[in-house]
């Protein structure tokens, strides 16, 4: 019987970040913040990690390495979701001041159409991300910043009307938060994800490189 190569430095370590980033992206995202003119929920500071990260992981690993750290993902985004619906259905503590309680409901609570939201826009376009990614590495060659670039604005643009569709089509309209979350996402992608992408890289080959040499 033959042995499994083992799991290298760059991607395991990338993989407990990338699980991390799932985890918290929700929270952040109960947060709007303002960016000189722009408004986006601060969600999209983990989401642009998670759009680096896979990119980083395909750019090392190969787009099928990616493509299933992108499927694992599923699993810490879910299993967050369900711990959060468990809490909230618990009780809580008659020693808990009641303004920490309906505070914490406010930031946890969402409907099932976010929920599914979420879940839906995170697999089409992390998947989408790496696609587009490893696609333009074939037809581009070692042009990283410029795929990095179209991946991530491209991904982000899907994630946004995927999510937003999904959770408000028909209860406010959607027009304007769409262009204004779609407008933030490409001009932060654009500007933040290949820069990411490069760091994640870099990181990712002096672990390995530190592998090699210890």
């Amino acid at each position: 019987m033959t042995s499994s190569a083992p799991l290298s430095r760059s991607l395991f370590f990338l993989s407990i970040f990338y699980g991390g980033m799932v985890c918290i992206a929700g929270v952040l995202g109960n947060k709007q913040v303002a960016l000189g003119p722009l408004a986006v929920e601060a969600g999209i500071f983990a989401f642009l990690l998670l759009v680096a990260v896979s990119s980083a992981v395909a750019e090392l690993h190969g787009r099928a390495a990616a493509n299933r750290l992108v499927q694992i993902g599923f699993v810490p985004l879910i299993v967050s979701i369900l711990l959060s619906l468990i809490v909230l259905a618990l009780p809580a503590s008659p020693e808990m001041a009641p303004e920490r309680i309906d505070a914490f409901t406010l930031m946890m609570s969402g409907t099932p159409r976010i929920w599914a939201g979420g879940i839906i826009a995170y697999g089409v376009s992390q998947t989408l991300n790496v696609t587009i990614f490893s696609w333009l590495k074939r037809e581009e060659g070692k042009l990283l910043w410029l795929r990095a670039a179209i991946a991530g604005v491209l991904s982000q643009i899907v994630d946004t009307l995927i999510f937003i569709s999904v959770a408000f089509y028909g209860v406010f309209p959607i027009t304007e938060l769409l262009i204004g979350q779609m407008l933030a996402k490409v001009v932060l992608s654009a500007v933040l994800v290949p820069v990411l992408i490069y760091a994640f890289v870099a990181l990712g080959r002096w672990l390995d490189r530190s592998t090699t040499t210890s």
